[in-house]
């Protein structure tokens, strides 16, 4: 290995991320696609830019470039990124309460949505776009995106429909220690396809309807099995950041980065990149850093926890999700009593859980045989319960106030893509377009 990078360095940036519990903080990550209104079609990086100066302008975002072009925005802690397929992402500041959080979601969707009715561009969340050819869907002028977008075709079959025709809702969470950050990563990997189920909103693809209620999470499936989908190594008695270092390591890497300059590196695992002797280049921290970033599965540990199973939604969805688990996450009594009920389960279990899920939604059945409704009943007042006992009020609400949007999908007894299909086969007589005009941001 490099004599300037070695192992116990590596494992660093994860021991780093322990905390006090009263350090722990919320993040939330959102992607929407915009599209013009006049005949639906994706936005373009011309509308990209011109929304960028909009809220450069009015609102005051500085503007990030890469080879002089804009590709993000930042402000008081939180990010507008364009994604692949010119999907817009705010990854958010981390915050204390669920409350700061939702109102930045709040805040960020009416600057969009001002900035965006002169253009006559609007947004939809929902976990896949429900038309138009991927070939029409250009990439991004990142280079990341474009070393990627030659790499994906040559480890799945979806790594491009990943790339530029899916969304997500995602969370973020601290840990103390070792041992904290061993039971959440195993709670929320067995529990993610709870969530699934729950926001399960990509149903179509090319127009059509498809067999998934969650047609974006099978998409991650086929994309590269190298560094997507479940860990199993997390549910050993000893699982540490160690693990997941050498975990790390054996991903085939995608770049680094030198004097501004992206270097493709695809195929070559970190591993040997830090063992190679030619002296061309000498790994570092930074290298490791953006490595961390290049793997996606269910649940990432870089030195904090991302939680990232979700669909695509909207608002009110963007905000329901980081109250969902840090209801469980951030509550040590509600953490073990829904460890206490998955600790037992076998990992072919839970890959099955997994499976069903993203084709059956609400009507998936739990590991312990129990109906998916049923189950995600007991889970949703834990998390319940969790939120109550932060007794953290505004305006006479507590966080659970939060979680009304899933209680609401539960009772209904159906995922949104089961109602999207139910409104495609017959109010709207198979005319997917008819998605647009009901499913805004």
């Amino acid at each position: 290995m490099s004599k300037k990078l070695d192992f116990d360095k590596l494992s660093t940036v994860f021991y780093s991320g322990c905390k006090t519990k009263d350090k722990w903080r919320v993040g939330t990550e959102h992607e929407k696609f915009g599209f013009n209104n006049n005949d639906l079609s994706p936005i373009s990086f011309e509308d990209i830019k011109e929304i960028f100066d909009l809220l450069s302008k009015k609102y005051k975002w500085e503007k990030i470039l890469e080879n002089n072009l804009v590709i993000s925005l930042k402000k008081n802690g939180a990010s507008i990124t364009l994604e692949p397929g010119g999907q817009l992402e705010l990854s958010g500041a981390p915050f204390v309460s669920l409350f700061e959080t939702c109102n930045e979601v709040n805040t960020h969707k009416e600057e969009l949505n001002d900035v965006c009715k002169s253009l006559d561009i609007n947004f939809m969340g929902i976990g896949v776009l429900p038309k138009w050819d991927r070939e029409k869907i250009k990439i991004m002028p990142k280079k990341r995106y474009e070393i990627m977008s030659k790499y994906m075709p040559k480890v799945g079959e979806h790594g491009l429909d990943m790339m530029k025709r899916t969304t997500t809702i995602q969370a973020n969470f601290d840990f103390s220690s070792t041992k904290d950050m061993q039971i959440k990563m195993r709670v929320a990997q067995s529990l993610q396809p709870c969530i699934i189920a729950l926001y399960a909103n990509s149903p179509f693809i090319d127009g059509k309807l498809t067999e998934y209620q969650s047609y974006r999470s099978y998409i991650w499936t086929k994309t590269d099995k190298d560094r997507t989908g479940l860990l199993k190594f997390i549910y050993n008695k000893d699982f540490c950041f160690e693990d997941y270092t050498n975990y790390l390591l054996d991903i085939p890497m995608y770049f680094i980065i030198r004097n501004n300059e992206y270097i493709d590196l695809t195929g070559l695992t970190f591993r040997d990149y830090m063992k190679d002797s030619s002296g061309k280049f000498e790994p570092n921290m930074d290298d490791w850093n953006n490595h961390i970033t290049t793997v996606f599965p269910e649940v990432r540990l870089k030195s904090y926890i991302e939680v990232r199973g979700a669909d695509g939604g909207p608002w009110s969805r963007v905000c329901a999700l980081p109250a969902f688990w840090t209801g469980i996450l951030y509550d040590d009594e509600m953490l073990n009593r829904v460890w206490d009920l998955a600790k037992s389960w076998k990992f072919h279990e839970i890959e099955n859980f997994y499976d069903q899920a993203r084709v059956n939604g609400l009507d998936a059945l739990a590991p312990n045989g129990e109906s998916m409704k049923v189950f995600l009943k007991k889970i949703l007042n834990y998390s319940y319960i969790g939120l109550k006992n932060r007794k953290i009020v505004k305006k006479g609400n507590d966080e659970s106030v939060f979680l009304k949007p899933l209680f609401e999908i539960l009772e209904s007894g159906q995922s949104p893509a089961k109602f999207w299909k139910n409104q495609f086969l017959n109010d709207w007589s198979h005319d997917v377009d008819m998605l647009y005009k009901t499913n805004y941001f």
